[in-house]
């Protein structure tokens, strides 16, 4: 029976590298210092954004923003469009012959039913 044997060579120099560079970043993350969090007070952030989607201007309890009329029209407009192409594409190309043929339920035979 034959013992494994470790094998050096420059193949393991990517796996080195990739533990050198755990360590660095290991060392940089728990040396870090982070400030107190920022917090936000007196008002509801998820209304001003909706006031701000919609260009609402100030309203009480909100935090003022700019306002993205625009962005959210263009972004309806694209969605809308690719909802039709996906109607478009899902139609069939003859819809008077999907009438006649319909879906077949018998594998696709093309005798129509059962052979009695």
């Amino acid at each position: 029976m034959t013992r494994p044997e470790l094998r050096l060579g420059s193949h393991l120099l990517p796996g080195l590298i990739a533990v050198g560079l755990f360590a660095v970043m290991a060392w940089i993350f728990l040396n870090a210092s982070f400030g107190q969090p920022a917090t936000l007070e007196g008002g509801s952030v998820i209304e001003s954004i909706g006031f701000s989607l919609l260009n609402i201007p100030d309203v009480e309890g909100t935090f003022p923003a700019e306002g993205f009329l625009a962005a959210f029209i263009l972004i309806a407009l694209a969605l809308d469009a690719a909802l039709d192409g996906s109607i478009m594409l899902a139609r069939r190309d003859n819809e008077e012959e999907s009438l006649v043929t319909g879906l077949r339920t018998d594998g696709g035979d093309d005798k129509g039913g059962d052979d009695r």
